[in-house]
């Protein structure tokens, strides 16, 4: 069965956005995290993404000079979304008009395939949670509070879940990766 992991980049107070430092990662960039996403692009996988986040990063990747564009293009996608049709702007863009519960269960299955990874997409993170679908969840720890500036809580609407810490990793002397198995 393939593995599906979610990636989710948070403040300490648990805001993916908004907040004082609007600034890619928060203004917080640096070697170690360049180096950690390269090495998550360099793996085989499968991204799956929610039509709102495949619209955003479509749009960045065809404006942008980012130096792993080129390999998130390489990837296979799989967005799940009720309103993009084909074909996708996106190169190697499988867009899925089934429901979340059928499909990814379906691609879960497949015995020989790659290894599934999410980014962004809060709605469809949360929807794979309360599914049972997760098997790992990694979580980039930022150093700051948003507290009342905070917008898109991470962990909001997700279900009660029990999780085992599987590593921990310091990038750049300031953001902490948390690593666990979905129970």
């Amino acid at each position: 069965m393939r593995e599906l992991s979610v990636d989710l980049f948070c403040t300490v107070d648990g805001y993916g956005g908004g907040g004082p430092r609007p600034a890619p990662y928060w203004g917080y960039g640096g070697p170690g995290l360049s180096g950690w996403i390269d090495a998550r692009l360099a793996e085989e996988h499968v991204l799956l993404m929610g039509g709102t986040t495949y619209r955003l990063m479509a749009e960045i990747v065809a404006n942008g000079g980012d130096p792993t564009f080129p390999r998130m293009a390489e990837l296979p996608k799989i967005v799940f979304s009720g309103t993009l049709e084909p074909p996708a702007s996106w190169a190697n863009t499988t867009i899925v008009h089934e429901p979340v519960e059928t499909a990814v269960p379906a691609l879960k299955a497949v015995a020989d395939g790659l290894p599934m990874r999410t980014i962004g997409s809060p709605s469809l993170v949360r929807s794979l949670f309360r599914l049972g679908l997760v098997d790992r969840l990694r979580v980039l720890v930022f150093p700051m509070i948003h507290g009342v500036a905070g917008e898109e809580p991470v962990f909001a609407e997700l279900p009660d879940a029990e999780l085992d810490l599987t590593g921990t990793t310091v990038l750049d002397d300031r953001l902490v990766l948390l690593d666990y198995r979905v129970v």
